[in-house]
């Protein structure tokens, strides 16, 4: 019995080894340099090794490392709306979402919009993705979509340097503003 979970943990480190180099290779040159060629060098395991973890190859490592970052998202939004209600959660909530997206460029890009075969917007979704979610709000889903696109814009648009970094305060004011009155909970204010 004891080998058994020693192996199962060795598995599990070794599998947590595979994402954490995929990330910091993707966060570093981005997702095109993660090859399983690449990675397998960086781990010091062969490329069968690798696909023994994740038999879909990169597909699988991105979707897992998204997967992740929605978890990491969901928290981060979470702990900065705290206690906070109204436009004051709004601003809170947008603050940490663009603070995520601009920290984590290569994150943010395998969550949104690399090809990972994740079920958004359906009652099946992974957790992660429904955690992520209703941390942007629990409504009936569409005031929450409509802030996550406008936040999910923004932060494609600061990224490409096409909206003024020094106008993100003003930006995120009159997401609060808009969003407030309704509040993240659905209910109006």
């Amino acid at each position: 019995m004891a080998r058994a979970g020693a192996r199962a943990q060795r598995v599990a480190e070794r599998r947590q080894q595979i994402l954490d180099a995929a990330r910091a290779m993707a966060e570093a040159d981005g997702w095109t340099a993660v090859t399983s060629r690449r990675l397998a060098d960086a781990i010091g395991y062969t490329q069968p090794v690798l696909y023994g973890h994740f038999p879909g190859g990169k597909t699988e490592i991105m979707r897992t490392v998204a997967l992740a970052g929605f978890a990491e998202l969901a928290a981060a939004t979470q702990a900065a709306m705290g206690g906070k209600t109204g436009p004051q959660a709004v601003a809170a909530v947008a603050d940490a979402y663009l603070g995520f997206a601009a920290a984590h460029p290569s994150l943010y890009e395998a969550m949104f919009q690399l090809p990972i075969d994740a079920r958004f917007a359906q009652d099946d979704a992974e957790t992660e993705l429904r955690s992520g979610f209703n941390a942007l709000g629990d409504d009936d889903g569409t005031a929450t979509e409509l802030l996550w696109s406008a936040l999910h814009g923004m932060s494609l648009l600061e990224r490409a340097g096409r909206m003024r970094q020094e106008h993100r305060p003003n930006r995120i004011a009159e997401l609060a503003a808009r969003f407030g009155r309704v509040g993240l909970d659905g209910r109006l204010r």
